[in-house]
């Protein structure tokens, strides 16, 4: 019974010590993610470099589900560091979660790095994803959340946009690659937003 019960309390500190690195990651990359939307992209760097060395298979528990690597490639091309943002989105790319953002911005990486035959493909894989995701969270929405996504459609009017642009053949790389940023940088708020309306929502119905 001794026995027993030192294993038990082992067990129950192992847990609390998982609980407590599970919170201390989240908490670093909700630190990493508030730098990078409001631009300070060398902070969210570091935050996101500690969190996948501590957990390299982290992902978000928002919509779009995403792992850290997306999140590492996008400051390092908000950074300016090309090259280093197409090695870490080659990988966010290969990674099981969803890949639409990451594929977005390995397309304009490319762009930047003057490989544009690749980088058309990308981007417009990249935006037909995101749009694509869009219309699924509207019309599958659960729990009510989905209806908040991009619901005046403005993020996949912008997309529609663009690949109209890309369909002519006229392409004016300097407007994709800034509405592609933008589009991307939405797409990564809208979480925040539709939860924020999600709530109202509840709050105007009690």
């Amino acid at each position: 019974m001794k026995n027993s019960g030192s294993s038990v309390l082992f067990w129950f500190i192992i847990f609390l010590s998982a609980c407590g690195a599970n919170s201390q990651i989240q908490n670093q990359f909700s630190l990493g993610r508030q730098a990078l939307l409001t631009g300070n992209y060398g902070s969210a760097l570091t935050s996101f470099r500690i969190v996948a060395e501590q957990n390299p298979n982290y992902v978000t528990d928002t919509e779009p589900v995403q792992g850290i690597w997306t999140y590492m490639g996008l400051a390092e091309y908000l950074s300016g560091n090309f090259a280093e943002s197409r090695r870490i989105l080659e990988k966010a790319v290969s990674q099981p979660q969803r890949t639409e953002v990451a594929r977005l911005y390995l397309g304009l990486t490319l762009a930047h790095l003057d490989e544009r035959r690749q980088a058309l493909k990308d981007i417009e894989a990249g935006m037909r994803g995101i749009h694509d995701f869009l219309d699924s969270m509207n019309q599958n929405y659960r729990y009510g959340i989905g209806q908040f996504y991009d619901p005046g459609r403005a993020i996949r009017s912008a997309i529609e946009r663009e690949q109209a642009m890309i369909a002519s053949g006229n392409i004016d790389w300097s407007q994709l690659i800034s509405e592609g940023e933008k589009i991307g940088l939405e797409v990564e708020q809208e979480s925040d937003r539709a939860r924020k309306q999600h709530l109202m929502d509840q709050r105007d119905q009690m």
